[in-house]
């Protein structure tokens, strides 16, 4: 099988001299000169790729492992794209210390193996966390990106699901049909994500952050941003990928679809049309000006305070009430964690009374 061994060292892992190996299962798919490296989210595997790497390459078929990974001059008008298992999940190695999840150690990842795969530079999309991870290695290696796409991209932390949200039919099912679909064919692939490995990306997205100078190196670095949201995603809310997107002017574009958090399956025909038109524009070295669909910067707050599509002060106050909300369930719930250990310690600290007929 096809694997990139990252030591815990280059994977800046916390835990003084550690050399640890992980390996990062991954697959290849078509042949070309133009590279796309996609980077999945919260416990999900390669194969949630499904519709962008048939979209994008035609194929579905996995590269041979063996076949050679280089610039493939001879099919320079094609797509290779390359997919992988994060750490914590799928085939991938699953370190126990939670210092060794984090988006920073997870973009090491991702640029050892465009080294392994010798790839100079690449067309990076995330979707989720993935996207997390992409905007880190973005910022991270500027010059190893050739464009950037972030589907879906999130804040992090803790966040919940309506019910009226999974119960909504999208095509012939409902999204959560979709979502157990999905779920089941992460663990016929790779199993069910340990406790460790769900840990760990939970604190990766968690404690996931991009600085004000991490934002002006993407910003400022001359590649092609899009960003990519579905309208009814609550997981990853709306709100915060047009705030986003407009840190990331001139360089940014928005495009917003009608979807929920995997819009990349719900709507996968726009989905890849607008990542082809980024490549193609790449190609051509389109001006970020004109890439850019964003009012001018000197229009500060435009897009937030417009009404209609725009985020409203009412939205604003909504989404700080769900935070708030949130955080009193995760205390509500480290509680009630704290209160069912103690329970059982005395259980078993409690003595047992033996009446004198049993002895």
């Amino acid at each position: 099988m096809p694997y990139c061994v990252v030591t815990a060292a280059a994977a800046m892992a916390a835990v003084a001299g550690a050399q640890e190996e992980v390996q990062i299962f991954y697959q290849r798919y078509g042949h070309g000169a133009t590279k796309v490296l996609l980077i999945i989210g919260f416990a999900g595997t390669y194969e949630s790729w499904g519709p962008q790497v048939k979209g994008l390459t035609g194929a579905m078929e996995p590269v041979d492992e063996e076949a050679p990974a280089g610039d493939d001059s001879g099919a320079a008008e094609g797509v290779e794209v390359c997919c992988y298992d994060n750490r914590g999940m799928g085939r991938s190695s699953v370190p126990e210390q939670k210092s060794q999840y984090t988006t920073a150690i997870m973009a090491k990842d991702a640029l050892a193996l465009m080294d392994h795969l010798g790839w100079r530079k690449a067309h990076v999309f995330g979707h989720s966390m993935g996207s997390m991870i992409a905007s880190k290695l973005a910022a991270m290696a500027p010059d190893r990106v050739a464009s950037l796409a972030l589907l879906n991209t999130t804040g992090g932390g803790y966040q919940c699901i309506p019910k009226e949200y999974l119960e909504e039919v999208v095509g012939s099912s409902t999204r959560r049909q979709m979502l157990y679909q999905e779920y089941v064919k992460g663990l016929s692939s790779g199993g069910m994500q340990s406790r460790h490995g769900f840990e760990g990306q939970l604190n990766a997205c968690w404690t996931h952050k991009l600085s004000t100078k991490e934002l002006d190196r993407i910003r400022l670095a001359g590649f092609l941003v899009l960003i990519i949201h579905g309208r009814d995603d609550v997981i990853a809310q709306l709100y915060y990928a047009r705030m986003l997107a407009e840190k990331l002017q001139p360089a940014a574009k928005l495009v917003e679809l009608h979807g929920g958090h995997l819009v990349s399956h719900e709507r996968p025909a726009e989905v890849n049309m607008s990542l082809m038109e980024m490549i193609k524009a790449s190609k051509s070295n389109t001006d970020l000006e004109e890439w850019s669909n964003l009012p001018k910067k000197s229009d500060a707050g435009s897009l937030r305070k417009r009404g209609g599509d725009g985020v409203n002060y009412l939205i604003v106050t909504y989404n700080l009430l769900g935070k708030l909300h949130l955080i009193l369930l995760f205390l509500f719930g480290v509680f009630y964690v704290i209160l069912e250990h103690a329970r059982r310690a005395l259980r078993v600290l409690k003595p047992i009374r033996v009446s004198a007929s049993t002895l």
